[in-house]
């Protein structure tokens, strides 16, 4: 296998550069594999984040990907609570037609090339097969499959229950009340977060409009949940509901979509929901709630991270490390979304800015106290 460490001067033309510690691309001709892992920042910790496939259009695509990505890592582990750093990696190709165990191992090596700087985990085009054939070359790979009840396997259903209790912070927030009977929720995107979110959703007694490239998985909506209407993929935009719950693509909130919206809260699982900066501002200005997507989708990551801490055998909290202990710290994104609202609302910011504050204070303050005191 051919790897490189792509450096600063080349890295400096992508606007998503932002100081990486470690940006290295990988070629694998015996396999087919090319592929780029990213590590952003490894101030709390290593770095921490999920292995992604695409066909993307170019390596300067993929590269650009993986460094906005893997900056994203870093503050949503820094807000999750986790002592860790962020990373992520993509593998250049079709996950539906290229992908081959052989690959997939290959990736496995690329991984372990970072020494335990990185630690991977499933994400978009790869699954808990694929991390299983990447483990057997590499301990750093977690997301393993799991007994019942055991901390491991697929992260989604945590990812769901996070962004569950996300929603309730945002209504109690926006309206004194967490109460989801008869609220209208639009939910964007039934992957395997989405609908378990609308499972959730439902059980709560939320009134449901879904919609999804995928008509098998609506009309599975259809017969098992108690109140759902499906609508058209740019109709969602603009239906009649108090909330709305990107869980698909990023960059669905933005310029052309804010304006057809009456939603008054926005808390969903989609990672890079805003288009841009400047989509934060303009729901503010409208006066719809944004639960940042970092904040609020941060359940899988902290499942990732007890499996991690556990296979390391160094557990760095003060409890033990089972699944109940686990899904408390998910529910704490509750309290953190609590605080980002107060923040914004405090010094009139958007809680985007608010969020992104908070994440710097924890993952820079804390590496310079941690300086500070080795220096003493």
């Amino acid at each position: 296998m051919e790897y490189h460490d792509v450096d600063a001067a080349t890295l400096t033309s992508f606007s998503d550069y932002d100081d990486h510690y470690k940006v290295r691309f990988f070629n694998d001709p015996e396999t087919g594999l090319r592929a780029c892992i990213a590590v952003h920042n490894i101030n709390l910790g290593p770095a921490l984040g999920g292995c992604r496939m695409y066909s993307y259009g170019s390596e300067d695509d993929a590269i650009r990907d993986v460094l906005r990505l893997s900056r994203g890592m870093t503050y949503k582990n820094a807000l999750a609570g986790l002592p860790l750093g962020g990373g992520k990696s993509v593998i250049l190709g079709n996950p539906a037609t290229e992908k081959t165990d052989a690959l997939m191992a290959a990736m496995g090596r690329a991984v372990d090339t970072l020494g335990g700087d990185y630690i991977s985990a499933e994400d978009s085009g790869t699954n808990e097969h694929d991390m299983a054939t990447m483990r057997q070359s590499t301990p750093y790979v977690m997301g393993q499959a799991a007994a019942e009840g055991a901390l491991g396997g697929d992260p989604s259903p945590v990812t769901a229950y996070g962004v569950f209790c996300g929603i309730k912070a945002a209504l109690k927030h926006k309206y004194g009340s967490d109460s989801m009977d008869g609220l209208t929720v639009a939910v964007q995107g039934l992957g395997s977060v989405g609908y378990d979110l609308c499972r959730q959703l439902d059980a709560a007694g939320a009134i449901l409009f879904v919609t999804d490239v995928n008509d098998a998985v609506l009309e599975k909506a259809g017969r098992e949940f108690s109140n759902v209407q499906v609508v058209g993929l740019d109709e969602i935009f603009s239906v009649d509901a108090k909330v709305f719950a990107p869980c698909a693509l990023g960059a669905q909130v933005n310029a052309k979509t804010i304006p057809q919206m009456t939603f008054e809260i926005i808390a969903g699982a989609a990672n890079n929901q805003l288009e841009t900066p400047e989509d934060d501002d303009r729901l503010m200005d409208k006066g719809i709630l944004y639960a940042p997507d970092y904040a609020i989708n941060a359940g899988g990551v902290i499942a990732v991270g007890y499996e991690y801490f556990e296979q390391s055998g160094h557990n760095p909290f003060p409890h033990d490390l089972t699944r109940a202990n686990m899904m408390r710290h998910v529910e704490q994104i509750e309290q953190t979304l609590e605080k980002i609202f107060s923040i914004a609302e405090r010094e009139g910011i958007s809680p985007g800015h608010a969020a992104d504050a908070l994440a710097e204070a924890i993952f820079k303050g804390e590496a310079a106290a941690a300086r500070s005191s080795d220096a003493a």
